[in-house]
Order: C-alpha cells, then sequence, then structure tokens
C-alpha cells in the first residue's frame, strides 16, 4: 500500500488532466456533437414514433445496469414453467428510430459504437433517443424486441421467439443493490431466479467448452462534483456473470436463428492455437497453479481468485488467447467457421442496440425469420458493410480506452514521485535487446516509456488501480517493492524501478 492517499492536486492536475482528455478526442478524432441533419431526424422519429401492437406492458420486466447507467437496452423478467423457466427479455427497439438511408442512419453508421471517455461518453445515438425515447426506463412504455424463451430445469432453451412488443420495466436496478438483496435472501423472485437460471447456464458454459475472463477491469471512476476521477480494480460480482449469462443466452439464439435462415452476420473468433496453448499452460505451472489435462480452458479461468498475486498474473496472461475475434456476414450459404471459441457456440452481437450498430440489424433480421417473413432489404443489403464498421470501431474505442487509463493514471500520480508503493508482479521481466550500438532498449509498453532501459515488466499497485511498466528484473506474480520514477499527464508515461 501506498504511505498516503492518492489524489491529484484539484487546483492544477485537475486542468492539466482535463486538457489533456479534451486533447485526446481531438488526437483521436472522435465525433464532436451529432450533425444538424442527424438530430433532426432523431427528433422527427421521436415525435412520430409509433408503439408495437402487441401489448406486453403487464409484464414486470426490471433492468439491471451500473448504477449511473440510463441507456438501457434490456429489460428481464423469468418465472417458472413447468420442470423449467420462461424467460421473458425485451431489447430497445432502436430501429424504430432510424430511417433507413436517412442522415441519422448515416451517422450511427460513421460512429459504429457509444465511446466512452473519462470526461463524458460519445454516444451512438442522440440523447433524445439512448437515453430517453428508446431507452427502457422505469416507468415509461416504449417499444421492444421481446426474445421469448423456454426453458428445460437445465436452463437449456427448448423453444425462442422474438417480436416487437410494447413494454414498461418497473425498476432500475444495479448490480451492487442487486447482490446485496440476493446475498441476504430479501431479492424478489425475478431476481432469485436470475442467480437460479445464471448458475445453471454457467454450468453449460463449462460443459460446453466456454471460457469467461472474469478479472478485475480497471474502471475510470469520476467523482461527484466534478472533482477528479479515481480508479477502481474489483472483480466483476456474481449477479453480473449471471446477467450475463442471460444476454450471452440471446446471442446464441440470435446465431441460430440466422443459421437456420442462412442469412445473417455472426461473432466469431478461432480457438487459440497449440503453440499459444502450450505457452500458456507452461506460464500456468511456473506461477503454481497448473492446468491440468482433463480440465478445459473456461472451467480452468473460473477456479482463478484474484486475490492471489500468481492467480492474478495468470489472469493477465489469459488475455491472449482471446484473439481474432470479428465479425462473419453470409447470406444464402452457411459459412464455414461459425464458432465463438471463447463462448463455445455460435454467436451474435443482438442486445446492446443503443450502444453498438450492429446489434439494429441484427434484431430486425432475427424478428423477421421469427415470424417467417420478408427481411427488410436495407438489413440486408447492410451485411457485408458491417464488418469493416464495426472492426473500425473497436479499434477506436479500444484506443480510447487504453489512452485515457494512460492518461487518468498519470494525474493521479503525478504529485507522488519518488513515493514508494507495494506492487504485484503481473508480467514478468523481458529481456534488454541490444539495439546495434552497446545500449539496451525496448519497445513500448505499460505506458509507452520508450527510452533506453535494462530489463522490466509489468506491475499493478493496489491504491489507485494502476498498472504501470517497472524497470528491474521480477517474477510473474511476486510481491514487490517499487518506487516512482516519472509520472506525465502529456505524454501518458508511468515509469517505476524495482527496489532492492
Amino acid at each position: 500500500m501506498s504511505h498516503q492517499r492518492i489524489a491529484p492536486n484539484l487546483s492544477e492536475t485537475s486542468n492539466t488532466l482535463a486538457e489533456a482528455l479534451a486533447a485526446l478526442r481531438i488526437e483521436l478524432e472522435l465525433p464532436d456533437g451529432y450533425p444538424i441533419e442527424a438530430l433532426r431526424d432523431a427528433e422527427t422519429a421521436v415525435s412520430g414514433h409509433t408503439l408495437p401492437a402487441q401489448d406486453l406492458t403487464e409484464i414486470p420486466f426490471i433492468t439491471i445496469d451500473p448504477a449511473s447507467s440510463t441507456d438501457l437496452d434490456q429489460a428481464l423478467f423469468i418465472e417458472p414453467s413447468g420442470d423449467g423457466y420462461r424467460v421473458l427479455y425485451a431489447i430497445s427497439d432502436v430501429p424504430s428510430f432510424v430511417t433507413p438511408g436517412g442522415a441519422l442512419d448515416g451517422e450511427t453508421r460513421h460512429r459504429g459504437q457509444t465511446y466512452y471517455a473519462p470526461d463524458g461518453r460519445i454516444p451512438l445515438h442522440p440523447e433524445i433517443i439512448s437515453e430517453r425515447a428508446g431507452s427502457l426506463l422505469a416507468g415509461q412504455t416504449c417499444g421492444a424486441y421481446v426474445w421469448d424463451f423456454e426453458l428445460d430445469a437445465e436452463a437449456e432453451f427448448r423453444t425462442v421467439s422474438v417480436r416487437r412488443a410494447r413494454v414498461r420495466s418497473r425498476a432500475k436496478l444495479n448490480y451492487k443493490g442487486v447482490q446485496t438483496e440476493i446475498d441476504s435472501g430479501t431479492a424478489d423472485p425475478v431476481l432469485q431466479l436470475l442467480k437460479e437460471v445464471g448458475l445453471k447456464r454457467v454450468e453449460l458454459e463449462r460443459r460446453r467448452g466456454g471460457a469467461s475472463l472474469n478479472m478485475p477491469e480497471q474502471e475510470i471512476i469520476q467523482l461527484p462534483d466534478g472533482e477528479g476521477y479515481r480508479i477502481v480494480a474489483a472483480p466483476p460480482l456474481p449477479v453480473e456473470d449471471w446477467n450475463a449469462q442471460i444476454s450471452l443466452m440471446t446471442g446464441m439464439a440470435a446465431a441460430q436463428l440466422m443459421l437456420d435462415g442462412k442469412v445473417g452476420i455472426l461473432r466469431t473468433m478461432p480457438a487459440p492455437d497449440e503453440r499459444s496453448l502450450l505457452h500458456f499452460k507452461r506460464q500456468t505451472g511456473a506461477l503454481g497453479k497448473p492446468w491440468r489435462d482433463g480440465i478445459s480452458y473456461g472451467e480452468y479461468l473460473r477456479t482463478l481468485d484474484a486475490r492471489d498475486p500468481r492467480q492474478l498474473a495468470i489472469l493477465h496472461s489469459a488475455g491472449m488467447l482471446f484473439r481474432g475475434a470479428g465479425y462473419t456476414p453470409f447470406d444464402g450459404e452457411v459459412p464455414d467457421r461459425v464458432m465463438q471459441s471463447a463462448i463455445g457456440a455460435p454467436y451474435a452481437h443482438a442486445t446492446a442496440p443503443l450502444r453498438r450498430l450492429i446489434d439494429r440489424f441484427v434484431l430486425v433480421i432475427c424478428e423477421a425469420l421469427s415470424a417467417g417473413t420478408a427481411i427488410p432489404a436495407w438489413a440486408r443489403d447492410a451485411l457485408p458493410s458491417l464488418p469493416a464498421i464495426m472492426a473500425s470501431s473497436d479499434q477506436l474505442a479500444g484506443k480510447l480506452e487504453r489512452l485515457a487509463l494512460d492518461t487518468v493514471e498519470a494525474a493521479l500520480l503525478v504529485n507522488h514521485i519518488g513515493q514508494e508503493f507495494d506492487a504485484v508482479v503481473i508480467s514478468g521481466s523481458k529481456p534488454a535487446k541490444n539495439n546495434g550500438n552497446g545500449n539496451s532498449t525496448n519497445g513500448n509498453n505499460g505506458n509507452g516509456n520508450g527510452a533506453p532501459h535494462g530489463p522490466y515488466g509489468i506491475v499493478q499497485i493496489a491504491e489507485p488501480a494502476v498498472t504501470a511498466r517497472c524497470d528491474g528484473e521480477m517474477e510473474s506474480g511476486t510481491k514487490v517493492r517499487v518506487k516512482l520514477l516519472d509520472a506525465d499527464i502529456a505524454t501518458r508515461q508511468i515509469t517505476f524501478e524495482l527496489l532492492a
């Protein structure tokens, strides 16, 4: 732990941080505001919006999201049904707000997804849709694509259909509050069933060889009254996993509908190659938590405890096996590669249309296939163009996340140069490389310090939850004492030094 609480100097550092975050938006050429024509399209769509004819407002849907979220894509209801369950999953009816070929349609294709920055998100859709008319807010009657699942006693779906209907959420819940209610035994029946179904879906994931990388994620939290930011790293709550299982189930159902209909677009990812798997297995053995034969990759990952330094290092290393994801469109013939290897099944993005472009097209296609009606030409015609749009936006979103985190980390540490910290080594030292002139150099890593150095690794300190480069010889999964050498907001560089 650090000797004192880490906090930026609000009178000086916060101004520099604000400037750096503003500069980052310019550097990455992020959208700035919404074009007038697209805003007019959105306003016209909202003012003239017609709700679906089918009325499911008697169903007591709920939403479960981070407490600050207002762009609510999904609402849930679960009830017993025979020896199994009935799950209704309502997804925001975004397609009804976007006229194909219009200015709003064009702008959403340009953006691809919502971008999240510490100083505010850049929404895929104007807020009149994403946080108001199209959001499944509690007490608001709105349109939705309602997925209707009949599950057996093991929570495998027997039947599934999707149709447009009007719905009304009864409550906006957050993960922390729901987890507290479930743990205390005071949760409503729907939440108790979410745990029951979620755990059974986790078991099905294990059986099919799926894998969830439930590692702590560094999250930037904005402090009240604009007083700056803090970074936290905590494992996901169990309810987040159970809720995610409902979304994964829906994505798997969407993929199956499209495969049966021989038209659509899948989210695919190849299985890790043998060389990567062998390297990872060797790392797990070296770190004292060997991945033994007979245990699936996903089953092994679920045994890891991020509170243990060596197992935290394994979780970071496991990320290298989650690579190569892409989008695979098809029309008339099923593609050769249909699997999303981390899920262990064919899968499609279908549950976040307010925040991700591709879901709008998947929902429309699936609804038509489920009803046995013609797929709208605009959705079918767009399929070949969607992979490039999503790949570009995914790349930009990932870069924004990395650089924003680096910037805030530097701001939190800039006034603490020379201070010592306890840390965990999450990536052991790499050997210095000779540059041909007798000097040792390293490529960029951690926060990107590319100056000449000897061996270095990546460490994570506890408070704030900063991950950065550290010079010196060190072993993955060990606890070490480090000294902060440099923290620069403008260059986003942080460097620690290993203490003897």
